[in-house]
């Protein structure tokens, strides 16, 4: 039986597991990249004053409407049009510098930042303003100081897909014209003072990585896109973040505390789509839940395999470890992880870091359950939390859209999820009764690491938990060590039985 918001203790609070709370005065979860990228495209366009984005990745060949065949206006193309018909109107781009480095070995995209360069109302930058190894790893676009996108997807190649994720959709080609599998997001949009509060965030952002501020705004521009209906209204959401220490500034770890206080606060359930699960303090944390009496449940919906030879060796060699010991605890068999297939049966590629506690709290960012997006990259994630006074009204609203996404997975209608979660009162009793054939959900199959895999995962080697750990010996770090944190952690702050 679910409990009444008033019964709730607030999971998120400023100044442990926040940077701040702030009122929405409209928002909305966006869910796949064609959506968000149709949406940018009206954005920008709509935007009086500035453009900021902010993200690991970007590509200015990309298509944001893409037409049948995979290709249409390219996005520096439409930026350089926006820039022409409103040359008052800033348009401002920052990304991590690494990925953008090797960028500039396509003579494409170094033609389109030339063009760029001589156009006096953009201006790309690139991000080095973080320790050696980390990444920027935010994708946040603020439009006229008071409208903000925070979330998982990046404006790059190979991201956009509907949520039909239909095999062999010719609309899902990269720029050089070669298809690519099916790939699953998600982001948030966001107005008002919450919007105010991620521009300062990106602001703070640029300064820091080009060493000049943004100009001033009068506060002009659309309060919030004329059509997009709301999924909610006035309500108060958490900003948390992941910066390592650098130049002066102190280390933030708010992401992380969030992660393990949704973990010891979780009644029933608590339902994730991510890229990775490489984080031994989390995974640990999970299984001190599972050795209790009556333990939630704990459904990670994943790819089946990371994007990457390199990320295959780090991150799903970690995985299995992990899950396989989580097996152990005393109720192991209340966590399963499953991987979306298209109708003809090919993966889904999982890219979202959404979270979904006791449909209570909703979250959506940028941060992976893994070592990277606690301690190392700069990462930023939105959460509303029906305990806080104004999100009193919020429960039926987060469970619509977690079972809008179960159905997605699985090929069925919401209502269907609806009515199957209300019969069992179980998250994985649900999705099991609805798996199929086709259009599903499958369990993952855990593929026992190799020697060197082993070794790598073992060691953290790729996924350290902060910038002094990779220059730590292997005998001061490793998985083992972050999981007898996390097993500690959750000894000593269940603050929310």
């Amino acid at each position: 039986m679910a409990m009444s918001a008033a019964d709730l203790t607030p999971i998120v609070a400023e100044g442990r597991n926040c940077w701040r709370v702030a009122r929405a005065r409209r928002a909305r979860m966006i869910v796949d990249a064609a959506d968000y990228y149709a949406l940018l495209a009206r954005l920008m366009a709509d935007a009086k004053e500035r453009i900021l984005l902010i993200g690991w990745d970007f590509d200015p060949r990309i298509a944001l409407t893409p037409d049948a065949d995979g290709s249409g206006e390219a996005l520096g193309h439409y930026m350089l049009r926006l820039a022409k018909n409103c040359p008052d109107r800033d348009i401002d781009i920052l990304r991590w510098n690494f990925g953008g480095l090797k960028q500039l070995a396509m003579p494409s995209i170094v033609t389109m930042i030339l063009r760029w360069k001589v156009t006096r109302s953009i201006s790309f930058r690139l991000d080095s303003a973080h320790p050696v190894g980390c990444s920027h790893h935010q994708k946040v676009a603020v439009f006229d100081d008071h409208l903000a996108v925070c979330g998982g997807i990046d404006v790059g190649a190979r991201r956009w897909d509907t949520r039909a994720h239909a095999d062999a959709d010719p609309h899902r080609t990269t720029p050089d014209g070669k298809p690519y599998m099916p790939w699953h997001d998600s982001t948030m949009i966001l107005a008002g003072p919450v919007g105010e509060a991620l521009a300062e965030l990106g602001n703070e952002r640029w300064q820091r990585a080009t060493n000049k501020p943004l100009r001033d705004l009068s506060g002009a521009g659309e309060p919030w896109p004329e059509g997009l209906e709301p999924d909610f209204r006035d309500v108060d959401v958490a900003i948390s973040r992941t910066r390592a220490e650098y130049d002066g500034y102190p280390e933030i770890r708010e992401i992380e505390q969030l992660y393990l206080d949704l973990i010891a606060g979780a009644k029933r359930f608590i339902y994730f789509e991510n890229q990775y699960f490489t984080c031994g303090k989390i995974a640990a944390a999970i299984a001190e839940r599972l050795n209790e009496d009556d333990p939630p449940e704990f459904v990670l919906v994943m790819p089946k395999q990371a994007d990457g030879w390199l990320e295959q060796m780090a991150m799903d060699a970690s995985r299995a470890k992990l899950v396989r010991e989580i097996a152990k605890a005393k109720h192991g068999d209340r966590l399963r992880i499953y991987v979306p297939h298209t109708e003809g049966g090919d993966p889904i590629y999982v890219h979202a870091k959404t979270a979904i506690v006791d449909d209570r709290l909703i979250r959506v960012g940028s941060a992976n359950l893994n070592n990277r997006s606690m301690g190392l990259d700069s990462e930023c994630d939105v959460t509303i939390d029906a305990a806080l006074p104004a999100n009193r009204d919020v429960g039926p609203t987060i469970r619509r859209l977690r079972e809008s996404l179960i159905a997605e997975h699985l090929g069925v209608e919401p209502d269907d999820v609806a009515r199957a979660f209300d019969r069992t009162g179980s998250l994985i009793e649900t999705i099991e009764a609805l798996r199929g054939d086709g259009r599903s959900l499958e369990w993952l199959d855990l593929i026992a690491p190799g020697p060197l895999d082993e070794y790598i995962a073992e060691n953290e080697l790729l996924d350290p938990t902060s910038p002094d750990a990779m220059f730590e010996s292997l005998t001061e770090r490793g998985l083992r060590k972050s999981w007898h944190r996390g097993k500690a952690w959750m000894k000593r702050h269940r603050p929310f039985k």
